[in-house]
């Protein structure tokens, strides 16, 4: 006899009610990740040992995290699609099976981005469905169903502001407009550097769904924290901001972490590459402008720049709060030693409420982290419309990138006056744009892989600060703690990891260079998948 167990609800019996569905809604947003080390798989930040950014990964028997938990949520949309389809009150609870429709492709896009065409399912499998055992789907068809999948949700979606605070959060159509204009820009750029076909189809799309949520007037960049507000926006001030378009929120007591509290300055370090990348306030990069103060000393560097280089990576020798220490207290680089430093400390995400600095508030933090903001889309855009046309106007470029230059601060606006003025290149500048802005938000390894640029940078050195012939070479190195390390040994050893112009080297380019263009731009999958399926062909070269 079939019986419905008597100590725990099952799911033949809890689809009843509009509550049901919004719980089992509920349960799919813990697929989108929180507070994490983003970008040390590039070449932006830098991670010692990462073997995805060195191009030393091999290929894994199993991954949870990146393969067969995503399948699992997959199936958990799947579940909650065909369970509005046959519901009595499927009008009611429409929204929920679009959300699940949502998910279905943020999951499918984890997958995509890493291993490119996947085994598509659209239904609920049971132990013995043949469809475990189906082939990979081409990379177009795995793209275009995860963009059929948005575009239909978005009808049953609300705006941003039919949403109550109460159920702040939840999916809308801004967010899915939102996510296809960054799948969309993805696989036309994509195509575009690869030789593809069809580009422009793609990038018709990132612009129509970008266009679509600027015009909706439901989002802006945050400005509420001034001169501060790029920074502010990833503290508390920014949580339910209106450039929030995707959050993985947090709630003290009831979902919280500890992350901004806790970055360190080992194990999670911006590298030369990211720093040399702001620009100047007069708008020209570092190698054309005469406003560069050069590295002689500890804060040379910083004088002169786009505040979010400051905002960003902090200027040493900060007053800054920090976790488990009470009150302000200089922040300077840990000792060479640890974790192979660059010299350089993160700043973004580092919580300045003194509240949150002692335990066991510091394990509480509720700072929002924000997966989908409105700066992302006007990037989007502007990108997207240079791709496709070669050009831009300048029109364009004060409705998108001047905006989010103005919001940090940065006085001097693009345009193409300027660009040909200076003899610059106007992609360059809207990547180099797109890179510092959304640094360590974990864009960059996906930007390189579209753009066919990773073979190029990703085989060079890690570097980090000047040590030889400035400060850092006479002065003691510090712990975190601000306290002077009296022996000064360490110095030296900064001094000899220092390449012929006195940049320390945390990772050489001799140990990077094992990228492989025909084989590292795709993850590979897990051995023990391919064994359990004889269809399941692994990617090239692993």
């Amino acid at each position: 006899m079939d019986l419905s167990p008597l100590d725990s609800i099952s799911d033949a019996i809890f689809w009843n009610t509009p509550e049901d569905f919004e719980k089992g809604a509920n349960a799919l947003y813990a697929s989108m990740s929180g507070y994490q080390m983003y970008d040390v798989d590039a070449d932006i930040v830098f991670q010692h040992g990462n073997n995805v950014s060195n191009s030393t990964l091999t290929t894994p028997d199993t991954d949870n995290s990146n393969y067969n938990n995503v399948y699992t949520r997959i199936r958990n949309c799947n579940n909650i699609m065909e369970k509005v389809a046959v519901s009595p009150i499927a009008n009611e609870v429409r929204v929920y099976a679009a959300e699940a429709k949502f998910f279905r492709a943020y999951n499918y896009w984890a997958l995509y981005r890493l291993y490119g065409g996947v085994i598509l399912i659209d239904k609920k499998l049971d132990v013995d469905s043949p469809e475990l055992y189906s082939s990979r789907s081409t990379p177009q068809e795995t793209v275009d169903f995860i963009l059929k999948d948005l575009k239909e949700a978005i009808p049953d979606l609300p705006e941003e502001s039919e949403i109550s605070l109460q159920k702040k959060g939840r999916i809308t159509k801004g967010a899915a407009r939102a996510f296809m204009a960054r799948i969309a820009l993805f696989e036309g750029t994509w195509r575009k550097y690869w030789n593809g076909s069809n580009a422009n189809d793609y990038l018709d799309m990132a612009i129509e769904n970008a266009n679509a949520v600027i015009n909706s007037g439901q989002y802006a960049l945050y400005t509420g924290s001034g001169a501060f507000s790029y920074q502010k926006f990833w503290d508390e001030p920014g949580n339910n901001s209106s450039e929030c378009i995707l959050d993985r929120r947090y709630e003290r007591l009831v979902a919280q972490h500890p992350f901004p509290s806790y970055m360190q300055q080992d194990g999670y370090l911006p590298t030369k590459q990211l720093a040399d990348m702001y620009l100047c306030m007069d708008g020209l990069s570092i190698d054309r402008s005469d406003l560069f103060q050069g590295y002689e000393t500890f804060t040379s560097e910083f004088e002169n720049r786009d505040p979010r280089m400051s905002q960003t990576i902090m200027i040493p020798g900060t007053m800054a709060y920090h976790a488990g220490q009470a009150g302000l207290y200089e922040h300077w680089p840990f000792f060479p030693d640890r974790n192979y430093n660059t010299g350089y400390i993160i700043f973004k995400y580092k919580n300045q409420n003194p509240d949150y600095q002692m335990a066991p508030y510091n394990e509480q933090q509720n700072t929002h982290f924000h997966h989908i903001r409105y700066a992302e889309v006007l990037l989007t855009l502007a990108e997207a419309l240079y791709e496709k046309n070669g050009s831009i106007s300048d029109a364009d470029l004060d409705r998108t990138i001047n905006l989010i230059r103005q919001r940090a601060g940065l006085t001097t606006p693009l345009s193409n006056g300027f660009v040909s003025e200076h003899g610059l290149n106007m992609r360059d500048e809207i990547r180099r744009e797109r890179t510092v802005e959304l640094a360590l938000e974990g864009y960059r390894r996906d930007d390189l892989r579209r753009w066919k640029t990773a073979e190029t940078v990703l085989v060079q050195a890690i570097r980090g600060i000047k040590i030889v012939g400035t400060e850092w070479g006479v002065k003691p190195i510090y712990y975190n703690n601000g306290e002077e390390d009296i022996n000064n040994y360490r110095r030296d050893e900064w001094q000899n990891r220092a390449d012929a112009d006195g940049f320390i080297v945390s990772e050489t380019a001799t140990f990077r260079s094992g990228f492989d263009p025909n084989k590292h731009y795709f993850r590979p999958l897990p051995a023990r998948e391919i064994n359990l399926n004889p269809n399941l062909q692994q990617n090239p070269g692993w």
